[in-house]
């Protein structure tokens, strides 16, 4: 595993489920870690053996003035940013076809899963390019890829994170940033316990191992894109899936 001493990350949604499991890898191989959460119980209560390396910050990512407060404040701590990994999101109502897809709902989940990664990147990559490096990471979806009946606000709102991968990567190519995405199938977090019994099902019979991926496995595919040795792969969508994604 590579060691990540000296480096600076930023990791959104990082109180539960996939960003909490990036954010505990990356601080045992040695970074230091800004955790962005709208949930400062859980911040508090996931990182309180991590005092020392971790600054916290209970924030709200698609108020751009307070994530801005948020990043000057990182940068003015610790002096670099890194490391950017936007795991912040939501699956919104669920088992619902389109033509019953209640509106606000669907701006909700927008709201945080593509406008949220967006804001994130429009104040970080500034400073990545005055330092000419950079490592950003979108936390995406197989049904961004795929689509899952009965979630258009989901995979619709995580289809737009690719596409925002695939733009960004060819946009700063030349700059030493690269800026891709992972696409899970359906990992054991809190967030997929709480979908309905259905939903799950329905999203783990399409994966040939016939189970859900875990979060160290998650961790593990993360830490490589956001490291030095992934240095010629960008735009890209890394798939882990299973075997659903062949393709």
């Amino acid at each position: 595993m590579e060691k990540f001493s000296g480096q600076v990350a930023v990791i959104t949604g990082a109180a539960s489920g996939i960003g909490l499991g990036i954010s505990k890898k990356l601080l045992e191989s040695g970074a230091k870690i800004a955790l962005l959460d709208i949930d400062q119980e859980g911040l508090e209560e996931a990182f309180k053996d991590f005092k020392n390396s971790v600054m916290l910050y209970s924030v709200n990512i698609t108020h751009s003035r307070a994530v801005e407060g948020v990043l000057n404040n990182i940068l003015d701590e610790w002096g670099q940013i890194d490391i950017l990994i936007n795991c912040a999101g939501m699956t919104g109502i669920t088992n619902t076809q389109s033509h019953l897809v209640d509106e606000e709902n669907l701006r909700e989940v927008f709201e945080l899963n593509f406008m949220g990664a967006f804001m994130m990147t429009k104040l970080v990559i500034p400073h990545m390019l005055d330092r000419n490096y950079g490592r950003i990471l979108h936390l995406a979806s197989i049904a961004g890829k795929e689509g899952n009946a009965g979630m258009l606000a989901y995979s619709a709102s995580k289809a737009a994170v690719i596409g925002m991968t695939k733009v960004q990567g060819k946009e700063y190519a030349e700059t030493g940033i690269t800026v891709n995405a992972l696409a899970p199938a359906v990992i054991k977090t809190p967030l997929v316990e709480a979908m309905p019994d259905e939903q799950v099902t329905y999203m783990t019979e399409k994966i040939p191992m016939k189970r859900c991926g875990t979060l160290a496995e998650v961790a593990d595919t993360a830490l490589y894109i956001v490291s030095r040795r992934n240095s010629f792969t960008t735009g890209f969508t890394f798939d882990l899936s299973g075997g659903r994604a062949t393709y």
